[in-house]
């Protein structure tokens, strides 16, 4: 439960970080760099946040338990929003193993599920990992357990929501598609 507060805390910082400007957000979320599935150095606020609809998820290639799990309803939810995937809505993926999880390696994970583009696989240093993943509520200390819940964010419209990655996939699918086009 303490950490259900915590991570709802850290979430309604962000909230009101996102509320002062592009700036506070930007200083909230932080512009650590990271690296995607093709060796792209990318910053996490300015390239991957700003002005976008995001699904972020925390896990790891080597997972043999949950992770494959809530990587295939990430699959079913990019399929069924069609177009919109990659242009409107965008899936981050940040490895709680980058020690382990090369950009290389993420590619062939990437690949295995058949991501699409505007689904970034993403790794880095480990202290810039942990922050980013610590910025979104997401950090843990042991790999294992790692959180399940899917960050969904309309950072243009300042509107963020925490899911339970293993609910219904149409019910997923609802709730990023309500925050996609919340006004």
């Amino acid at each position: 439960m303490t950490a259900r507060l915590a991570g709802a805390l850290v979430l309604l910082c962000a909230l009101r970080a996102a509320a002062d400007g592009s700036d506070a957000a930007r200083k909230y979320f932080s512009d650590v760099t990271l690296v995607d599935q093709n060796g792209k150095s990318v910053r996490f606020y300015s390239d991957l946040l700003k002005g976008k609809v995001v699904v972020i998820n925390s896990f790891f290639g080597t997972c043999t338990s949950v992770c494959p799990p809530v990587t295939q309803k990430l699959v079913q939810i990019q399929d069924a929003l069609g177009d919109r995937f990659g242009k409107e809505v965008f899936f981050l993926s940040l490895t709680v193993d980058p020690t382990h999880d090369t950009p290389a390696r993420l590619k062939q994970y990437a690949a295995k599920y058949h991501a699409k583009p505007g689904w970034s696989f993403l790794t880095g240093k480990k202290e810039d990992i942990e922050w980013a993943l610590y910025r979104i509520g997401q950090s843990s200390a042991e790999k294992e357990s790692h959180s399940t819940i899917l960050v969904v964010g309309n950072e243009p419209k300042q509107y963020w929501k925490k899911l339970f990655s293993l609910a219904k996939t149409q019910e997923l699918l609802k709730l990023v598609t309500a925050v996609a086009d919340s006004s």
